[in-house]
């Protein structure tokens, strides 16, 4: 029975990543000014004059380099070609280094502050398109960028990377990577998206400079965010003290498997060993609390407040399919796939939306979609939704 149900799921998750990919292919290029279009509304209409977003390049440079490797399609790395020449033509800094975060629809440069943020889906996305290409220059790209942070944004006193910075490299007042942030120097979701990316770097570049960066965050990680009850610390100041009591349990299900990435790059046996048992906990706190009895996954809680966060966004949902898997194979413990298989018909059910195409952005409480969010803009991207169908196929394999 066990194996038929995982047939399934994988004969479903491969039909929802080639419509992913179909929807992004075929409605995102933007074919008066180049590139990609920064929006798409709710229906799945074209906003013409937003401005565009590095979050969203740098994710479909990362998904259509990622995506092609595995289905060679021609299209697919056409793509991820021309992902990355917009990147290099409109948002890379040749005067200063990095990438500018937004330009406006005609591709002029309208923010150009330096979010290190945007800086790790920057390597991350190069890493992909060298792996895709083997094209040198996208690869020396990523390694002058990671020096460059080596540099710019790390705290050589108390350790970590400040969140964001000007055109020329100066700390910024206002550091927040959007709106619902606080305004904190060190924050959670920047650091997680370094290890990730420097994970990627490191499996085309092994080189001694790059693990021990990635080995640093890994043990910031161990040491700082994560909290004795396998919750996550979001937000700090520069010294560390915890400035936000919230809980993003999309965030700490995605961090319990990328943890576990960075670990095979750079851990000892042991750490590993420990790595592992620390995302198995964290799954489990995940489980318990973060998942509803319809399967779910709920968006955030503050502690400080009470107040539960009742949507269904639309990258928790499948984080939490991926790291549900990932506990599974380690731990052996078929609850896990159980309840990865539950959020996965949820998601189905709730997220998917076969009329417009692509995924909701959320659900409410009583399950209806919130048509005042985009389909697809700066912060919607195909990077959640595609790289979890890939993780699951390459797991279930």
């Amino acid at each position: 029975m066990k194996q038929e149900l995982i047939h399934q799921f994988k004969h479903e998750v491969e039909q929802e990543l080639h419509r992913i990919m179909d929807f992004w292919h075929s409605r995102m290029p933007d074919q008066h000014h180049g590139g990609f279009l920064g929006e798409l509304d709710f229906f799945g209409k074209p906003v013409p004059d937003a401005p565009k977003g590095i979050i969203l390049n740098t994710r479909i440079l990362w998904t259509f380099s990622t995506v092609a490797q595995r289905s060679q399609k021609h299209e697919h790395i056409e793509m991820a070609k021309r992902a990355y020449q917009y990147l290099l033509d409109h948002f890379l800094d040749q005067e200063f280094g990095g990438v500018v975060w937004t330009v406006d629809y005609q591709g002029k440069n309208q923010d150009s502050r330096k979010q290190i943020y945007a800086q790790a889906f920057f390597i991350y996305a190069l890493s992909a398109y060298y792996q895709l290409t083997k094209e040198q220059q996208a690869l020396d790209l990523a390694i002058s960028l990671f020096d460059l942070l080596e540099e710019k944004a790390t705290d050589p006193i108390h350790g970590g990377y400040l969140d964001a910075f000007d055109k020329k490299w100066n700390e910024l007042d206002d550091m927040r990577l959007s709106e619902k942030d606080l305004n904190e120097k060190k924050i959670l979701n920047t650091h997680l998206h370094l290890l990730e990316a420097y994970s990627s770097l490191a499996q085309v570049y092994p080189n001694p400079k790059v693990k021990q960066a990635l080995n640093k965050l890994l043990q910031l990680f161990k040491k700082k965010f994560i909290r004795a009850d396998f919750h996550l610390n979001m937000f700090f100041d520069e010294d560390w003290n915890i400035k936000s009591q919230l809980v993003s349990y999309g965030h700490d299900i995605e961090t319990s498997w990328l943890l576990c990435e960075a670990a095979e790059e750079v851990a000892t046996p042991t750490e590993l060993k420990e790595v592992k048992e620390l995302a198995i906990q964290m799954t489990k706190i995940f489980v318990a609390e973060g998942i509803t009895t319809d399967g779910g996954v709920l968006n955030e809680f503050d502690r400080a407040t009470g107040h539960l966060d009742t949507d269904y966004h639309w990258w928790p949902q499948i984080e939490a399919i991926v790291g549900l898997i990932n506990a599974w194979q380690l731990s052996k413990d078929e609850q896990f796939l159980t309840q990865a298989l539950k959020v996965w018909e949820f998601t189905k059910n709730n997220l998917f939306d076969i009329e417009y195409g692509e995924w909701h952005w959320s659900v409410n409480q009583d399950l209806k979609p919130d048509q005042s969010q985009v389909k697809a803009g700066f912060w919607k991207c195909p990077y959640h939704n595609s790289r979890g169908c890939l993780e699951i196929l390459k797991r279930l394999q």
